[in-house]
């Protein structure tokens, strides 16, 4: 799940994303307005970190910008302004939530949590189709009712996939999606396929059904009902 971190304050983006990059996202950070821009141009996150003060311009405008653009990003506004005003400007211009500065990184872990489970996952922690039961909370993952060990860019894919299940997935989307904007031009996507490879063969070893497509050409395509 990747999630941009828009805030100027170095210190407190890194350990942001630290804090996050720790629980399993995958973290990418900009701290000015218009690098933000370019972020959300050219690419999607299950949820933004959005500051308002920003160098270069306000972070309510980049929220504006990014609804206007029918963009469906999460987003949560973390902003020392805390009046009820500012709160209701930015719930109106679109933000999924609001939190005021400063705050536990674990409160923010978890807000940002229930934003992706509402956005993605229709409210539910748990994700099934077919065989295969995910627990987005626990990071847990049943195949045939046994429990799967998993690495975590494993547990990412396969959540990819199953949420995805039954349209093609590109290999540069997986990239992407699993690696962040540091994979946009890769030299080639073998290190997909070993991850593929790793995640199928664990899947058919707990008795599941072999629905990890490999589309020709196209990319792959988790088949199932």
């Amino acid at each position: 799940m990747k999630i941009l971190i828009i805030e100027d304050e170095p210190a407190l983006n890194q350990s942001m994303a630290a804090f996050l990059a720790a629980a399993g996202y995958l973290c990418e950070s900009v701290f000015t307005y218009k690098d933000a821009l370019e972020k959300i141009d050219y690419h999607s996150y299950d949820c933004i970190v959005l500051d308002i003060m920003l160098p270069g311009g306000s972070g309510l405008d980049l929220l504006n910008y990014l609804r206007q653009d029918k963009k469906n990003d999460g987003v949560i506004i973390i902003s020392a302004r805390g009046s009820l005003e500012d709160k209701i400007e930015g719930l109106q211009l679109g933000a999924d939530d609001y939190l005021i500065k400063p705050f536990h990184f674990a409160e923010l872990s978890v807000r940002i949590a229930a934003i992706i489970r509402r956005k993605s996952y229709n409210g539910q922690s748990i994700v099934a189709a077919g065989d295969i039961q995910i627990d987005t909370t626990s990071k847990s993952v049943l195949i045939n009712r046994k429990s799967i060990d998993l690495t975590q860019k494993e547990f990412q894919l396969l959540l990819f996939l199953v949420v995805n299940r039954n349209r093609i997935l590109s290999k540069n989307s997986i990239a992407q999606h699993l690696w962040g904007d540091q994979m946009d031009f890769p030299d080639n996507y073998d290190f997909i396929y070993s991850h593929i490879k790793n995640l199928r063969k664990k899947i058919l070893a707990a008795g599941g059904e072999d629905s990890i497509k490999s589309m020709y050409g196209e990319g792959y395509k988790m088949q199932l009902p």
